[in-house]
C-alpha cells in the first residue's frame, strides 16, 4: 500500500510502498477514507515538540475509513462498516493504568514506546491497523462527508477535558486559548453538552468574532490584555454568574500567567481542567496559591485524551445534531500531498479550520 514516511525528524515525509498490514486476533484493518491533520503537525515532524515517536513512521492520528477485515474475535464489526479510527491505543494488561500511545503521534513512557512497535503506523496512509475496540462504528454516513466526520478526532481531545471536569447542563464554562483549533472546537462541544454559556478569552481578533457571530449570545468573549489581575477581573465580569468550569486548551508557546488568570476565575467548589501544552518545552511552572485551592476547595486536575467510552458517546452527540459539524471548514489534500497538507494546517490553526488528507 502507499503511505507518507518521516525517516528523520526535520526532513519532508515522502509517499512511499510499504507492506500492508497484517490482521491478527483483537485486531481490525481499515481502509483509510479521510485522516485529520493537527495543526501542530508540523512541529511534531520537525522535532519542535521532543513527542516520543519511533522513527520511521507513517505518521496519522486518527481516521474516518471503512472496516476491510476484522480479527476472529469481533462480533459486531463487518467488512465495509463506516467507523473512527480512535488513535489513543492503551495497553490490555493492566486495567487500573494503562500504558498509552497516540499512532502516529507520540507515546507516553517507556510502556507507549513498547506499544508503538506493533501500533505505531498512523493514519496517514491507505489501509490502517487498529485494536478492535478502536475502530468505533459510525453508522451509515454519506461518503462525501467522510471529511468533515474527521472532525470527531478533534473534538475528542476537548469532550474528554469537559467529561474530566464533570460538566452539567445549565453551567458556565470558560476556555483559555479558545481561539486555538482545539479551544475553537471545545467551545462548540460545550455548548453541545448543555453549557449555557461560554467565556472566550484571547488576543485574536478576527478569531474573537468568528466565535460571536457563529454562536451568538450563549458565548461571551474576552480581549485579553496580558495583565493577570485585569484579565481575571474582566473574564469574570463577562460571565453572567459564578464560572463552574475553566478547561485550558493553550499550547506549549504559552506562558503560565494567562493559565492562572483563566484558572482563578472559577467559583467556590469550582474546577479546572488542565489539558494544554504549558510548560512541555520547558519553563516556568504553574503556581496556583495554596490558601486560594483550599479556602475556595477548587479541584484541579490534569487530563490527558479522553476515556474509552468517549468515542462511542460523542458520535451519538454529533448523530443527533448537537454538535453540528457543518461548524469545520475542510481542506483536503490527496496522499501524495501530505508535505502540503501538513503545511496547510500550520497555516490555518483558527477555529473551525480542518485539514485532511484522503489518500
Amino acid at each position: 500500500m502507499k503511505a507518507a514516511v518521516l525517516q528523520e525528524f526535520g526532513r519532508p515525509l515522502s509517499v512511499e510502498d510499504v507492506p500492508d498490514p497484517v490482521l491478527g486476533t483483537g485486531e481490525v484493518i481499515v481502509d483509510v477514507v479521510a485522516a485529520a491533520v493537527l495543526p501542530y503537525a508540523a512541529e511534531v515532524f520537525s522535532g519542535e515538540r521532543r513527542y516520543l515517536l519511533t522513527l520511521p513512521v507513517t505518521p496519522g492520528a486518527g481516521a474516518v475509513g471503512r472496516v476491510r477485515e476484522v480479527g476472529p474475535d469481533a462480533t459486531r464489526l463487518t467488512p465495509g462498516q463506516w467507523v473512527l479510527c480512535d488513535p489513543t491505543i492503551r495497553s490490555r494488561d493492566h486495567a487500573l493504568t494503562p500504558d498509552i500511545t497516540l499512532q502516529g503521534l507520540s507515546g507516553r513512557g517507556e510502556g507507549g514506546l513498547r506499544l508503538q512497535r506493533h501500533f505505531g503506523q498512523g493514519a496517514y496512509a491507505e489501509r490502517l491497523l487498529v485494536p478492535t475496540e478502536n475502530a468505533v462504528p459510525l453508522g451509515s454516513i454519506d461518503p462525501a462527508d467522510a471529511a468533515r466526520w474527521a472532525a470527531l478526532s478533534l473534538c475528542l481531545v476537548p469532550y474528554g477535558g469537559l467529561l474530566a471536569g464533570d460538566l452539567q447542563a445549565g453551567e458556565t464554562v470558560l476556555v483559555s486559548g479558545a481561539t486555538g483549533n482545539f479551544g475553537g472546537a471545545a467551545v462548540a462541544v460545550a455548548l453541545a453538552m448543555g453549557a449555557a454559556c461560554v467565556i472566550a478569552p484571547g488576543r485574536n481578533e478576527e478569531a474573537l468574532s468568528g466565535l460571536e457571530r457563529r454562536f451568538g449570545p450563549r458565548i461571551r468573549t474576552v480581549r485579553l490584555s496580558g495583565a493577570e489581575d485585569r484579565d481575571r477581573d474582566q473574564m469574570m465580569a463577562a460571565a453572567p454568574g459564578p464560572i463552574d468550569l475553566v478547561l485550558d486548551l493553550l499550547p506549549p508557546s504559552a506562558g503560565t500567567t494567562p493559565v492562572r488568570a483563566a484558572a482563578m476565575t472559577v467559583r467556590e467548589y469550582g474546577r479546572v481542567v488542565l489539558m494544554g501544552g504549558v510548560g512541555m518545552l520547558g519553563g516556568a511552572d504553574l503556581a496556583l496559591p495554596y490558601p486560594w485551592l483550599m479556602r475556595n476547595n477548587v479541584t484541579v486536575r490534569g487530563q490527558w485524551l479522553y476515556p474509552r467510552h468517549a468515542p462511542a458517546r460523542f458520535i451519538e452527540l454529533a448523530r443527533c445534531g448537537r454538535l453540528d459539524l457543518g461548524l469545520f471548514g475542510v481542506t483536503e489534500f490527496a496522499l501524495d500531498q501530505a508535505d502540503e497538507a501538513v503545511a496547510h494546517a500550520a497555516r490555518h490553526a483558527a477555529p473551525f479550520g480542518l485539514t485532511v488528507i484522503r489518500p
